[in-house]
C-alpha cells in the first residue's frame, strides 16, 4: 500500500474484513503522513521513502521496487499516493497496481480533479478505480460510480462525497484483484465469476 496523506482510503481498505488482513506494508513518500500512523496502530510495517534522499527519480523508483520485492509484495494499492510511479515499478507489477481517483476517468486526470470538475461546469463527476500503467490516471478502468455536483458544492464538500464512494469501491475492487478475478484485455477489465 502506498499513501502520501491522511490515509482515509487506507482506513477503508484496512477496515474491510477481506482486504485488511492482507495489508502487510504501507510506504509513504511523506514522513508526516497520517497513513503511517494508521498502519503502525494496526501493527503493519510502515516505511518512509523520501524522494529527496535519491539523486534521481529512477533511483527512487528502483529503491521502491527493491523494497516491494524484499517484502514479497504481490499487489500494490495506491491510497492517496501523490507521486507518479516510475516505469520500473509499473513494469514489475503490471496489472497488479490499483489506484483510486476522484473523477470519472478519463475526465479530469491529475492532482486537482475535484477542483477541475467544479471549474469546468459539469454536473456529474465521480470516482474511478483503475489499474496503473505508465501514463497518469490512464490505466484500464475496474470500477466507476458517478457523483452529482450540487449547485452549492465547494471543493471540500464535493470531495467528501466522492471519498465516501471511493471508500466503498476501492475495497471491492481490491478484493477482486487479490482473488485473481480481474482479466485485462487491452483497455478492458473483465470481472470473472467467483467460485
Amino acid at each position: 500500500m502506498l499513501a502520501s496523506g491522511t490515509g482515509t482510503n487506507l482506513r477503508a481498505l484496512l477496515e474491510d474484513p477481506n482486504v485488511g488482513p492482507c495489508v502487510v506494508l504501507v510506504v509513504s513518500d511523506n514522513p508526516y503522513a497520517t497513513a503511517l500512523e494508521r498502519a503502525r496502530a494496526r501493527g503493519i510495517k510502515a516505511v518512509v521513502l523520501e524522494p529527496t534522499r535519491y539523486a534521481s527519480r529512477a533511483e527512487f523508483d528502483h529503491a521502491l521496487t527493491l523494497l516491494l520485492d524484499d517484502e514479497a509484495i504481490e499487489f500494490v494499492l495506491l491510497a492517496g499516493y501523490m507521486r507518479i510511479l516510475g516505469g520500473e515499478v509499473v513494469r514489475a507489477y503490471r496489472d497488479r497496481i490499483m489506484n483510486v481517483h476522484p473523477s470519472l476517468l478519463p475526465a479530469f486526470p491529475g492532482a486537482h480533479a475535484v477542483r477541475d470538475a467544479l471549474a469546468s461546469g459539469v454536473t456529474v463527476t465521480g470516482a474511478t478505480v483503475h489499474l496503473v500503467d505508465e501514463e497518469v490516471d490512464h490505466g484500464p478502468i475496474v470500477m466507476q460510480e458517478p457523483v452529482l455536483i450540487l449547485p452549492a458544492d465547494q471543493e471540500e464538500t464535493l470531495h467528501q462525497r466522492i471519498q465516501s464512494v471511493e471508500h466503498r469501491l476501492f475495497p471491492q475492487a481490491a478484493r477482486l484483484l487479490a482473488e485473481g478475478r480481474l482479466k485485462v484485455e487491452g483497455r478492458l477489465v473483465h470481472v470473472l465469476d467467483g467460485d
